[in-house]
């Protein structure tokens, strides 16, 4: 099976923007990932041995999270608020935000946006 062009441009620009962007133990990265259907986060160290560490992560399969009759971007905003949440738990508040090669827009946008109001900074 053949990859699909835009999935080998969305990880170009992907290997591209982390030429420049690494997350480290002040600000690690917030990385962000959307499939068809669900969406992820993560915090992670980039400078954790071995290869990066995640310190805090967020998703919409996660059980427990009342997701039925919610649009794909009510979901982010959601996913958004609870890696948010869960960074400061953590005493997690500067981070780099990676889109992961997607655009900053629609479900990607409104994740970062509900993160910030969580408390996040970026």
């Amino acid at each position: 099976m053949k990859t699909h062009p835009r999935r080998i441009a969305r990880i170009r620009r992907h290997r591209r923007v982390r030429r420049r962007i690494s997350g480290d133990a002040q600000r690690p990265r917030l990385a962000v990932y959307r499939s068809l259907k669900h969406i992820y986060a993560q915090v992670i160290d980039d400078e954790a041995e071995p290869s990066g560490r995640t310190l805090v992560a967020a998703s919409s399969v996660e059980p427990g999270l009342d997701l039925t009759g919610k649009s794909k971007t009510e979901v982010a905003k959601v996913v958004g608020k609870l890696i948010g949440e869960r960074a400061t738990a953590a005493g997690i508040e500067n981070v780099v935000f990676d889109r992961g090669g997607f655009p900053y827009h629609g479900r990607v946008k409104a994740l970062a946006e509900a993160a910030r109001e969580a408390g996040l900074k970026f």
